[in-house]
């Protein structure tokens, strides 16, 4: 993995950063399928983010595919794919393109579909032409799924109905209502990529009322700087008359077309020359919305673009600007043609033109056309009928009770204890050979393929319990468990309990009397939190041998940290209690808690050392003179003392799901016996009437 990641030619932005960290994490660290929406604008990295996680696929031994929306950008991934890992390459992956014109019933088709039913192929990118019923995958253990926005739901499901279980990992500037709203409720994992490449500059934008003067100044402006133009319109039939309007103001100005209709091949090829620079202007429909990257060009003017949805004017305007060069973009509408939404729509460009403002932009989509149905086929609709705050209100909060004690999820936990004790990630030695930190010994599972899915097993397992279900089957499997083996098996345990109590990071720090402890942060726990689960457990009691920290903010004497002393009673008034004037205020409140602790836990696996954070500001557990300990010794402390909690913490959740698991069934039993009802009023109506059927 980190051989392909030298052959990335850029250096990651912060942002890139965390969205590769939380891929990995969805990958590797969890039993779930991947399910994540990765938001960022047009040339800001989303794209390196997928060939990562293709190529952590195709390693792994598994098919993967990239769907997008165009054969233009089909086209560019394919060229780009083979560049990074394709056959000449060190890795050497066998890459084909399917698009339209590939059908089942063509020689090539026919060819490359028995290819990647046998296996032979390791990454499929594609067209529309993935979603063909002809077409059976291998193994397929991801999906990449490019500008999301410009596909329909059904395609989408159809394809995730296909491949059941698998990965999948969205791209887009600008989501659909539909997924960002999911993503935003909580029920669809999200990473946003604001932080621009260097050098970058915001497109001027500018709209206004069709004018034949603002087209030839535009195009006056970008000649005189040896630039070239798009001049986008949004029905084919209109690209004459556009031209008419180009050519009457400048007879000598060199024109190429781009559209949908044209031959096979014949639009790339027109695109391609305009790259070339043997054209001025590139006269196109949204064609060239998704897949063209000409920084020569910095000028795009949109006729008609009250026509427009606000993803599409979004993704137009981010062909220009791709380099250094200030860009501009001319939304021209007719006065006469605009709707109250398509006004909403050119306001929003008009006022979100910041680099970094597709999320922002896909928001103000949201408000202005509804998040549509989650569990239907509507991609848009009109929460306005409840409200759209109220609407995220009801729908968040009936997240977070499906969540028990509303911890933030930790998928791994960064272990700074010495000599590497109780971590799990992959070391690599002064001499270079890499080793992961948990490997069962080949002597106690011979075979690879089989010690590899068993490894994986045991690192996803949820809780102690499944690990000791685990345990208890390898026994019966291939014997006795070897000694260097429980050894690693109980840092497997230790993550599991640290998971589960939203610790993500862990490690010693002195103290003024010379002194160690062992700190491990919680930045998701809460008083309320620590308080139930106290009462949980023996006695009513917290564990002995392991306190809790609560920083200032948490107290009533907002200057002292709170020490809770593990074998003593809470004394619950010391802690600050809110008082909210309404219910909805406290969810709130709730909301941006976590919103604050999950920003801390994405970017945990940075820390190389516990001395590059201030620990005081965050609930944090805390173990005493560890240092005391010998080597080897510590983890099995840390178990003792985390493992009563955690299971109180996991007993719940379960419970929980549960609980959520009957109601949907009674809900679902309902709506079923609502429809039967229905149809046997309405059967019975028409037999009044006299019909028959």
């Amino acid at each position: 993995m980190r051989k392909f990641e030298a052959t990335f030619p850029y250096e990651a932005t912060p942002d890139q950063q965390k969205c590769f960290e939380a891929v990995e994490n969805d990958m590797v660290w969890r039993s779930r399928p991947m399910d994540r929406l990765v938001c960022g604008d047009v040339g800001f990295g989303k794209t390196e983010v997928a060939f990562r996680a293709l190529f952590r696929c195709v390693t792994n031994g598994r098919q993967a595919a990239l769907l997008s929306p165009t054969g233009v950008l089909a086209a560019q991934h394919f060229k780009n794919t083979l560049e990074r890992m394709g056959p000449g390459t060190e890795f050497n992956f066998n890459i084909v393109l399917l698009r339209g014109g590939m059908g089942k019933n063509t020689k090539l088709g026919r060819a490359i579909r028995e290819q990647i039913a046998s296996g032979e192929v390791d990454l499929i990118v594609g067209t529309h032409a993935l979603l063909s019923s002809g077409l059976n995958f291998n193994d397929l253990g991801l999906l990449v799924v490019d500008e999301e926005q410009r596909f329909g739901v059904k395609q989408k499901e159809r394809l995730k109905l296909i491949c059941d279980g698998i990965d999948v990992l969205t791209l887009s500037a600008t989501p659909i209502p539909r997924t960002l709203q999911m993503s935003l409720s909580g029920i669809r994992d999200t990473s946003t990529i604001r932080s621009p490449p260097p050098m970058r500059k915001p497109t001027v934008t500018m709209v206004q009322e069709f004018n034949k003067s603002v087209i030839k100044e535009a195009i006056q402006c970008e000649l005189n700087r040896g630039g070239q133009l798009f001049y986008v319109v949004p029905r084919i039939a209109q690209l004459d008359e556009a031209e008419k309007i180009v050519k009457s103001l400048y007879p000598e100005i060199k024109i190429v077309k781009a559209h949908g209709r044209m031959a096979r091949g014949k639009a790339e090829e027109n695109v391609a020359a305009f790259a070339e620079g043997n054209y001025d202007v590139l006269l196109a429909t949204t064609v060239i919305e998704n897949g063209v990257d000409i920084p020569t060009v910095n000028t795009i003017i949109i006729q008609n673009a009250q026509a427009f949805g606000m993803s599409t004017l979004y993704q137009l305007r981010g062909r220009v600007g791709r380099s250094n060069v200030q860009a501009y973009a001319y939304f021209l509408h007719k006065e006469d043609a605009i709707t109250e939404q398509s006004a909403l729509r050119l306001q929003a460009m008009a006022d979100l033109h910041e680099l970094g403002s597709g999320f922002d932009v896909a928001n103000r989509d949201l408000e202005i056309r509804g998040a549509g149905s989650l569990l239907g086929t509507e991609q848009s609709g009109m929460a306005a009928k409840v409200g759209f705050d109220l609407y995220m209100r009801m729908l968040k909060k009936s997240v977070r009770k499906l969540r028990g004690l509303d911890l933030p999820q930790v998928p791994r936990t960064n272990v700074l204890l010495p000599y590497s004790e109780g971590s799990l990630e992959i070391a690599e030695s002064s001499n270079g050979v890499v080793t992961h930190a948990f490997q069962i010994p080949k002597t106690y599972i011979k075979d690879d393929s089989e010690r590899f899915m068993e490894e994986g097993i045991a690192r996803l397992a949820e809780s102690t319990g499944q690990l000791v279900e685990i345990t208890n089957r390898w026994k019966d499997q291939y014997g006795p468990i070897p000694a260097p083996l429980q050894r690693k098996l109980k840092t497997l345990h230790l993550h599991a309990c640290t998971r589960i109590l939203g610790i993500d990071l862990v490690g010693f720090v002195k103290t003024s009397k010379g002194t160690a402890d062992c700190v491990l942060r919680s930045p998701g726990l809460r008083p309320r939190h620590w308080i139930h689960i106290s009462k949980s457990l023996p006695k009513g009691i917290p564990t002995k041998g392991v306190d809790v920290v609560f920083p200032s903010r948490f107290t009533i004497m907002d200057e002292a940290e709170i020490n809770v002393t593990g074998g003593k009673s809470i004394d619950v008034e010391q802690f600050q209690v809110e008082n909210y004037e309404d219910e909805e205020d406290e969810w709130d409140a709730l909301d941006q808690e976590e919103v604050e602790a999950m920003k801390e836990i994405s970017s945990s696996m940075f820390v190389k050392s516990i001395g590059e954070v201030d620990i005081e500001d965050y609930p944090r557990f805390v173990v005493r003179n560890i240092h005391e300990v010998k080597r080897g010794a510590r983890i099995d402390i840390l178990l003792r003392v985390l493992l009563p909690a955690s299971k109180i913490v996991h007993e719940k959740e379960k419970s929980d799901k549960e609980k959520a698991k009957i109601a949907t069934g009674l809900r679902e039993k309902r709506e079923i016996m609502k429809q039967q009802k229905k149809e046997q009023e309405k059967s019975l109506n028409n037999n009044r009437m006299g019909y028959t059927f």
